[in-house]
């Protein structure tokens, strides 16, 4: 089983470093990894997916909270979250196949975000389920390239925004606690 966490970190130069490194030195692997700003300047959101049955987010979300920038973790796998993924898809497109290839990307609410003489890009924002999906049914076209962003997540409903959980790592930037979790 896939597990997704979100991870509020300071938006400083090494930060992205030291959460790959933490995972290479404990052998966790990635599934899926996205960083972006947030509402505050100062402040970042990672989302990572990872699979339990390789690596409990237990740990992971432990040993996190041992990286000094490291403000929160959250396990939202089972919560009431948003997850969406971004892909681009690059799809054979002769003239005449064109509105077979429309059609899909209507039924998707898909759109097109290219087109040149025997090619369309198409680019979806959907569940992984349905970018899934709609890359099979685009396969039978030909196509000649994928990327994909991997999940990005957010809570549902009002929140209180960026949490300050205790455990976060010791930086003397305010964002200090402990949370209790155990890494070994």
């Amino acid at each position: 089983m896939r597990q997704t966490l979100i991870a509020t970190v300071e938006n400083k130069p090494g930060v992205l470093n030291r959460v790959a490194s933490m995972f290479r030195r404990r052998n966790f692997n990635i599934d899926s990894l996205n960083v972006g700003r947030t509402e505050r300047p100062d402040v970042s959101r990672m989302t990572i997916v990872v699979d339990s049955q390789d690596t409990p987010a237990r740990l992971v979300e432990a040993n996190l909270y041992k990286l000094v920038n490291v403000i929160d973790v959250q396990d939202v796998t089972n919560q009431a979250a948003v997850l969406r993924e971004l892909a681009l898809i690059k799809v054979a497109a002769a003239p005449e196949k064109r509105g077979e290839i429309l059609s899909l990307v209507n039924i998707f609410e898909a759109s097109v975000a290219d087109v040149s003489p025997d090619s369309m890009v198409v680019q979806v924002v959907a569940s992984e389920n349905a970018v899934n999906s709609l890359i099979e049914l685009l396969r039978p076209s030909g196509i000649l390239e994928i990327v994909r962003t991997g999940h990005v997540a957010m809570m549902r409903g009002r929140d209180e925004g960026i949490r300050h959980t205790p455990g976060a790592g010791q930086s003397g930037n305010g964002f200090t606690g402990h949370s209790g979790l155990s890494a070994d």
